[in-house]
């Protein structure tokens, strides 16, 4: 299945301009990251503190009803998950809220008034806790970074592998400056999705390289860009059918997936755009580029 046809667009010719937004949104990302060390940005409940309560209702209530009961006391700055296997709900409040447990259930008992519950557990998340998922979560995306390019670096050449790395980083920090721009919390669930698109985006940068690859092989008398460019449009079609498809998919859990994976499926839809220009318009570019002059130094 092919949407486009034997296109010839120069991409690697427009790599001084693709190189310049991707310049700025990096920097941006990294203003974020900044932001995220020293607390100054949309913090949430697992990395900023805050009180986690279990609550099982008597009857079933959704995760709607509680947050306009809650809104209702002038609790807003809370997460909600509904827990499978019960009429369990799962109530994360914010440290910055100033408010207690006891609040909450004085909120529910005045909000849904004919749905008796129990406060199955309550924990105070605090400070330390928060700085040390920080700290797990900085090491959980060096190591994939490392993992990445030793994986690339084996499989095609150590160029190859850098140039994956650069793509890779430059996704995760355009995810974090989307997210620090609009201040969108930055949670649990915003660091699985930018491991998520991370993986997404490696796969799809590898078959773009598996065709340079082959193409370089076969075509030892072409210059290094043409090779590049040719490459880049042979896997076009399938780039833009598989960007699609995950695209929709992650719509569709942005559109209807509900308030508790809001933030999450917004990661997604962020990230496949963005995996999406980088494959093409980063990790190939900074690979030609680096090819051709190391073919320059060998003829010299």
């Amino acid at each position: 299945m092919e949407l486009i046809k034997k296109t010839n667009i120069d991409f690697i010719g427009m790599r001084k301009f693709s190189f310049l937004a991707s310049g700025i949104m990096a920097i941006i990302g990294i203003l974020g990251i900044i932001a995220i060390a020293r607390g100054t940005a949309n913090m949430g409940i697992d990395f900023s503190g805050g009180t986690s309560m279990q609550i099982k209702f008597a009857q079933p209530a959704n995760s709607q009803a509680v947050r306009d009961a809650l809104g209702k006391a002038g609790i807003k700055e809370v997460e909600l998950q509904e827990v499978t296997g019960g009429n369990q709900i799962l109530i994360k409040m914010h440290k910055s809220t100033g408010k207690s447990a006891d609040a909450v259930s004085d909120a529910l008992k005045a909000g849904i008034p004919g749905n008796s519950f129990t406060v199955e557990s309550s924990t105070e998340i605090g400070p330390s806790i928060g700085e040390k998922l920080k700290q797990d979560t900085l090491v959980a995306v060096a190591l994939s970074m490392l993992g990445i390019i030793i994986y690339i670096a084996w499989r095609f050449d150590f160029k190859f592998g850098v140039g994956a790395v650069v793509a890779t980083m430059h996704d995760v920090l355009a995810m974090i400056a989307v997210f620090y721009v609009l201040h969108r919390e930055v949670n649990i669930l915003f660091i699985t999705a930018v491991l998520t698109i991370a993986g997404y985006s490696l796969t799809d940068t590898v078959v773009v390289f598996d065709r340079i690859r082959e193409n370089m092989h076969k075509s030892l008398k072409d210059p290094m860009l043409t090779i590049f460019n040719r490459s880049i449009n042979e896997t076009l079609s399938r780039t833009i059918i598989t960007s699609v498809t995950t695209f929709l998919a992650a719509v569709s859990l942005y559109l209807f997936g509900g308030e508790v994976i809001h933030d999450f499926a917004f990661a997604l839809v962020v990230g496949v755009v963005v995996a999406t220009y980088s494959s093409i318009f980063v990790a190939s570019p900074i690979v030609a580029v680096w090819e051709k002059k190391a073919v320059e130094v060998e003829a010299a």
